[in-house]
């Protein structure tokens, strides 16, 4: 049965496209849909084994582990044929005709020496053969797991609410999606094989003991006990150590991610030599926690030698007394000689298989927790198509506040009539870019109700919410690529054409040619090599060319100066026709000619009109106005 699996398993490697290996996708737009799609894996409990866990995770391909399994086994079965190889020779030699190949019916020198050269080669064919097989089979398999693991975990990450991000580091995250997954990767790669081989070396070995003598099999077997058992006792201590090296490096990775985000902040506060000591600190600590692990796995291996030791010299001495008193025979004796060292040796690499394995479990836990993070923000099953929204907005008695906080936002109603544009003012804090992240469901409400068209947010698929809402920022984000691949950003199936008109209307097509590729000119990680009131043109033109019936503009103008700002409230004034507008601004001269102004303090409205009634009440937008226009001091 192990033959026919390991014999399927070496076809499969054959054929790269076998069940292992996915269809190549057609096009972009089946890539996405395919990503769109959860998968749903077996989870098992926090408290279960991480290597439990990671076998529930990766059932769907037992398959191919079992047929890994067999080969790495039958390999390990034609690997120890050579001490018996070996034994059957001197057998030849000393018994002649007599022999064990002699009882085979070949009865001449020459003859049996064919034969069991014909043997050998067929045997280490085979060994070869499924060496081969397990290696690509195990590596394979290793890089499957490692790429479902990581899209996985990373699907996993983008539908989490956004209060999970303010707990936690960009690098500590990254170690997780790339360090931890490539630990286990390694281990998958190397560290099961050589388990699976150790373990058919002690299976076969000892039962060949037993079997070619009895008498002595006990002195080999005598260390295996003592063996397993400091392996298991290795095994216990070394996973808090490993799990600590694991939470010290995901702490180092984000100090490391933190200072280049914030390179230029670092540089202008000449602040070089206080972070590089902040990063020595945490490199000592990832340092110092890997030579805690380090001292105690370095000492498995010369424990091992000795009590293997003990089995090598009673099986020579024992064994060479009862050969030559004629108890034995020689050709047996031989054998079990060399399968002495083929049991025991092997075993030395336990330690460096047992280090292996503490890592990649500790690894497991990590990700499997992060797997395991519940998703707060439970999506609708409401279809929402696109061209059915018209954009019609009520909070009714929303409150709101962040984890561990005061309520930032406290029963507030507020409506947005479909097609119109409305302004949202305030100081700084009332809660005016809070409302547009519980719009986008980034954040879920305490209480109170948001409903578009009708419908109540929380009844809708988030996805459908997002793609009927275009968000323009103050922080505007660009991707390290093109100009035009961020301006296509989530329109991806734009022509070159659209991108051009979208740039048209949000008024950066001049400037874009005058970049030295045009719109293939690359801009940098976070758009670092265009100017702010660059950045928020392209934004506005990705706004533009996604046309979405809700526009968001929030703090759109404020990092801009007089002329850009009049640039983008041209271009804003073009795409804010007939679409449901909600503009979040300091700077009130950008919003006096919205429909309604919707004044903010300390999570409540407090009045509301247009410019003009506003400013006949004279109350909070009058003085805030005045200020503005230069009439009257801000007050203390």
């Amino acid at each position: 049965m192990l033959g026919l699996i390991g014999l399927r398993a070496i076809a499969s490697c054959l054929h790269p496209l076998s069940q292992s290996t996915a269809p190549q996708l057609s096009s972009t737009a089946e890539a996405t849909a395919r990503m769109r799609r959860p998968k749903r894996r077996r989870r098992l409990p926090e408290s279960a084994h991480p290597l439990r866990r990671l076998m529930a995770y990766g059932r769907d391909y037992r398959v191919l582990v079992w047929q890994a399994i067999a080969c790495s086994v039958l390999n390990k079965i034609f690997d120890l044929a050579p001490p018996v190889l070996i034994g059957l020779a001197v057998d030849v030699v000393v018994q002649q005709e007599d022999s064990f190949i002699a009882s085979w019916g070949v009865t001449s020198i020459l003859g049996q020496l064919i034969a069991l050269s014909i043997l050998t080669f067929i045997i280490w064919s085979l060994e070869s053969i499924f060496e081969y097989a397990y290696g690509r089979l195990w590596r394979n398999l290793a890089q499957t797991i490692q790429h479902e693991l990581r899209i996985d975990a990373y699907q996993h990450l983008q539908e989490l609410e956004l209060v999970y991000f303010e707990d936690r580091s960009t690098g500590s995250l990254m170690a997780v999606l790339n360090d931890d997954i490539n630990q286990l990767e390694r281990f998958l790669d190397r560290g099961a094989n050589s388990i699976l081989q150790v373990a058919t070396t002690v299976i076969m070995i000892g039962g060949a003991f037993f079997v070619l003598a009895p008498t002595v099999a006990w002195m080999a077997m005598l260390p295996m006990p003592f063996i397993l058992w400091g392996s298991i006792l290795f095994q216990r201590l070394l996973a808090p150590r490993y799990a600590e090296v694991r939470e010290r490096v995901s702490l180092l990775n984000s100090r490391l991610s933190n200072n280049l985000s914030g390179i230029t902040t670092i540089k202008s506060f000449t602040a070089e030599d206080y972070e590089v000591e902040r990063i020595r600190a945490e490199s000592e600590a990832y340092r110092q926690s890997n030579r805690r692990a380090i001292a105690l796995s370095a000492g498995f291996v010369p424990l091992i030698r000795i009590l293997i030791l003990v089995g090598f010299t009673a099986t020579l001495l024992f064994g060479g007394l009862r050969a030559a008193a004629g108890e034995m025979p020689v050709g047996t004796y031989s054998v079990l000689v060399f399968i002495t060292q083929r049991l025991l040796w092997p075993l030395t690499s336990l330690g460096d298989t047992l280090d292996q394995y503490q890592r990649a479990m500790a690894s497991t836990n990590r990700v499997m927790n992060l797997l395991d993070s519940p998703i707060t923000i439970q999506p609708g099953d409401k279809r929402l198509p696109l061209s059915q929204v018209k954009g019609e907005i009520q909070f009714q008695e929303i409150t709101f506040a962040y984890q561990e906080r005061t309520p930032l936002i406290r029963n507030l109603t507020l409506k947005v009539p479909a097609g119109r544009t409305i302004a949202i003012v305030g100081s700084t804090g009332s809660g005016k870019s809070t409302l547009v992240k519980l719009l986008l469901r980034l954040y879920e409400v305490q209480s109170g109700q948001i409903i578009l068209d009708g419908l109540e947010l929380q009844a809708l698929r988030p996805r459908d919410l997002r793609q009927a809402i275009g968000l323009v920022s103050q922080d505007v984000f660009l991707f390290h690529g093109t100009v035009a691949e961020n301006v296509a950003y989530g329109s991806f199936d734009a022509t070159p054409e659209e991108i051009v008109e979208a740039a048209k209307i949000a008024e950066a097509h001049e400037f874009i040619q005058q970049l030295p590729q045009g719109y293939d000119t690359t801009v940098g990680e976070r758009g670092q090599k265009l100017s702010g009131g660059q950045r928020q043109r392209l934004a506005i033109a990705r706004a533009v060319l996604k046309n979405p019936p809700i526009l968001i503009l929030d703090e759109a103008t404020s990092a801009v100066d007089n002329e850009t700002e009049a640039a983008i409230q041209r271009s804003l004034e073009r795409i804010t026709q007939n679409r449901t507008t909600i503009a979040i601004a300091h700077r009130l001269s950008t919003i006096r000619n919205a429909d309604c102004i919707y004044v903010m303090e300390q999570g409540q409205l407090v009045e509301w009109g247009t410019h003009e009634e506003l400013l006949e009440r004279g109350e909070l937008y009058s003085s805030l106005w005045r200020v503005q226009m230069g009439l009257q001091m801000a007050q203390p």
